[in-house]
């Protein structure tokens, strides 16, 4: 079976992009394709904690990608110079990811058979 690189980049709430990606992440990893969600540019606003989402009428960011442990999906990767440019720091992020520069972020997408931008 085809692995699948799901990427994010875009802010997450001005669009549902990070609900349609996660649907799709997820979708896939339950029928055990292997799958891995990449954070780069602005989609990596959406690995903050403290966003306030109901505010805006979303769901809280940090509770849905909890499911990410219940899917078994290991494979999670933020950019590091997106999150620099942004000054983020990369502990102050909801969940566990893998940091990687930008010659380590193309080489690890290069591995995945097809990927899918959000």
């Amino acid at each position: 079976m085809q692995s699948l690189a799901i990427i994010n980049q875009s802010a997450p709430f001005g669009n549902n992009n990070y609900r349609e990606s996660l649907d799709m992440l997820l979708a896939n990893a339950s029928y055990d394709r292997p799958v891995a969600l990449f954070f780069q540019g602005d989609g990596v606003y959406q690995l903050l904690g403290n966003t306030k989402a109901t505010l805006t009428g979303n769901k809280d960011l940090t509770k849905t990608y909890g499911l990410l442990e219940l899917y078994d999906i290991e494979e999670v990767f933020v950019c590091s110079d997106s999150l620099q440019l942004r000054n983020i720091d990369a502990d102050s992020l909801s969940i566990d990811v893998i940091s990687l520069d930008n010659a380590q972020w193309f080489e690890k997408l290069a591995s995945y058979d097809q990927s899918m931008s959000f």
